[in-house]
């Protein structure tokens, strides 16, 4: 059984595993541990039967969410996860009273970018080596 809900504590190192595993640059265990208890921050996890096949999180500043974080076990991509994760962010976020959204993503990263354009993501610009590991520009993305 699939279900989205909110990052525990207990969560933490399936979701670091993760982290390493997709990125360069990875958050430390500390990063996420602060960003769940924040009050205007929302992480989620996909829990498959007791397996984290994935996770999304954002910082909620402002009226706006800056979406820091979305990755998905290489063994569950391709099965709609991130989508169903990040349609449940927003939904949460508008819950928050958030009505804007931001990200950043690799300019390579071109099944991300699709995914955002499928959610109703915009591009906006470019950020000029933006990622290291190897350095990269950053698209940025807004969705309102």
């Amino acid at each position: 059984m699939r279900t989205i809900r909110r990052m525990t504590e207990s969560d933490l190192d399936q979701v670091c595993a993760i982290e390493q595993a997709t990125f360069s640059d990875p958050w430390s265990r500390a990063s996420f541990a602060k960003a769940i208890t924040e009050p205007t921050d929302i992480y989620l996890v996909c829990d498959v039967n007791g397996e984290i096949a994935g996770y999304c999180g954002l910082w909620g500043v402002a009226g706006e969410g800056q979406i820091t974080n979305v990755a998905v076990k290489d063994t569950f991509r391709r099965q709609g996860i991130g989508e169903e994760m990040l349609t449940r962010l927003l939904a949460e976020g508008r819950e928050k009273d958030l009505n804007a959204y931001t990200l950043e993503v690799r300019v390579s990263n071109e099944s991300a970018i699709r995914l955002y354009h499928r959610l109703g993501f915009a591009d906006a610009g470019i950020r000029k080596r933006f990622y290291t590991h190897p350095t990269e520009d950053a698209l940025i993305m807004w969705i309102v």
